[in-house]
């Protein structure tokens, strides 16, 4: 029992350090990371409005960009 509350304990203690590291030092890694999200879920936002205004206007073209996008 003893042996496993020290084993807890000791996992804590690793997953704090673990925590301070990933946000501590690698804090503006991460802040990069979640920017680049960001970015990236704008982009398909915008493409997909893009896409649905040419599938709305041209449908024709629209099935072009779709084959050239499956290649």
């Amino acid at each position: 029992m003893l042996r496993t509350l020290f084993t807890v304990g000791i996992v804590a203690l690793l997953g704090l350090v673990a925590l301070k590291l990933v946000f501590g030092l690698l804090g503006p890694l991460v802040a990069l990371l979640f920017w680049l999200v960001g970015l990236a879920l704008k982009v398909l936002l915008l493409g997909a409005v893009v896409y649905f205004v040419v599938r709305m206007v041209s449908p024709a073209t629209a099935e072009r960009i779709e084959r050239a996008v499956r290649r």
